[in-house]
């Protein structure tokens, strides 16, 4: 690896800003303590703060002394998740039932050390916006931060994210062009019957029976709609209905996630869920009413950022420890709403695969949204690495 050496001297310090983040896990739009740390850090170093955008948002902007130039946007989340932690080191957290369990904390204070980095090394022409985003889990904070006007008051020429990433082995990269995450979009359906006595079936418009053959016909959208070299998944995930062994229930519950890599296939699924439910459910003398929510878009990579961001990593980690065409994922992430609005490129850093250590402390189980994950500190020089040279690299370009 070729990383600064004041990078790897500052890491430490870093650190302990991630593990103090962890130890005061926040929810989505109740990042208080966490914005408060954040804009004070970067005031501490010269960085103008904005606060206010998408609630809890914090944007840091450093102008270089070169002059004017292009704009860079660099993001990191800092919501938690509703988890209760289950590991017992001394930065484990201590808000009862609050997590992070994927490594926001990790993410915001490796921007934090790019922003402290750039802070003391001001000779690049151009403008550096820090955006340290809430409600990544849920709450479509990209979206609130766009719609209170982020892009309108920094007019970033591209914008650029990263999370870490579990099973990709430790400091090692993976990016793709076009769609690298799915879209994240939600279904209910309730099924109105008519309930009666369970011996006497034939008395009753059954919606438990009902029910299970709309979740199995929901399958042939996958296998018999769609074309076989387009990705999708539809999981249905809840189904309720009844209180009793001996009584037919009056309705059912059936929710579930429906993810895509394109907006056609999506358009697809939505129609042929709704006819679907609506037709099986005539078929047994039973009604169907549906919701069906469209949470995040597919996240889909810029071919240009993507070139630029992996020559950055490969600069860093070696062309070798790159992976350029890695698999897409059936995960959600809101960053896919800025790159509806921006060019831009987002990447997984390796957080290794759970058998490693971390400094001072062993690591738990690597899985993301688990109740013994923790970030790897080990991440932190690099992560920080790549932003400062992305930074650099593409605001000394033409």
């Amino acid at each position: 690896m070729h990383l600064p050496s004041e990078i790897i001297a500052s890491a430490e310090a870093i650190q302990e800003i991630r593990r103090n983040i962890h130890a005061h896990p926040e929810l989505r739009f109740e990042e208080n303590r966490t914005s408060d740390l954040v804009a004070e850090a970067l005031s501490s170093w010269g960085i103008t703060v904005f606060r206010g955008m998408g609630k809890t948002g914090v944007v840091g902007r450093l102008d270089g002394d070169l002059g004017p130039g292009k704009m860079i946007g660099l993001r990191a989340d800092m919501d938690a998740l509703p988890l209760q932690e289950h590991n017992n080191f001394a930065h484990a957290s201590r808000n009862a039932g609050k997590m992070h369990a994927c490594g926001h904390d990790g993410h915001t204070a490796m921007l934090l050390g790019a922003a402290q980095y750039l802070s003391n090394h001001r000779d690049f022409k151009g403008t550096v916006i820090f955006i340290f985003q809430p409600a990544e889990e849920g709450g479509a904070g990209a979206r609130e931060m766009i719609k209170d006007g982020l892009f309108e008051k920094f007019p970033c020429d591209a914008v650029f994210g990263l999370h870490n990433w579990p099973g990709l082995s430790e400091g090692h990269f993976g990016v793709t062009s076009g769609p690298m995450m799915a879209s994240s979009n939600s279904f209910e359906i309730t099924i109105k019957g008519k309930g009666g006595h369970a011996a006497l079936p034939h008395n009753s418009a059954d919606p438990v029976f009902t029910g299970a053959q709309v979740v199995l016909a929901l399958q042939g959208i996958i296998t018999r709609n769609k074309r076989p070299v387009d990705a999708a998944v539809i999981s249905v995930t809840q189904f309720h209905a009844g209180e009793t062994s001996n009584v037919i229930p009056d309705s059912a519950f059936i929710g579930g996630t429906v993810r895509t890599f394109t907006l056609e296939v999506l358009d697809l699924i939505e129609r042929r869920l709704r006819e679907i439910s609506h037709n099986v459910a005539s078929a047994f003398d039973c009604q169907a009413e549906i919701s069906f929510a469209r949470n995040y878009p597919p996240l889909i990579n810029h071919d240009n950022e993507v070139e630029f961001a992996s020559e950055v990593m490969s600069e860093l980690v070696g062309k070798q420890n790159v992976n350029t065409a890695i698999d897409p994922t059936m995960g959600a992430e809101d960053f896919a709403f800025m790159l509806l609005e921006k060019p831009g490129c987002y990447v997984f850093l390796g957080n290794g695969d759970g058998d490693h250590r971390s400094v001072g402390h062993g690591m738990g189980p690597c899985h993301l949204h688990n109740p013994s994950y923790d970030f790897n500190d080990a991440l932190i020089p690099v992560g920080v690495s790549y932003w400062v040279t992305l930074a650099q690299r593409y605001l000394a370009k033409n």
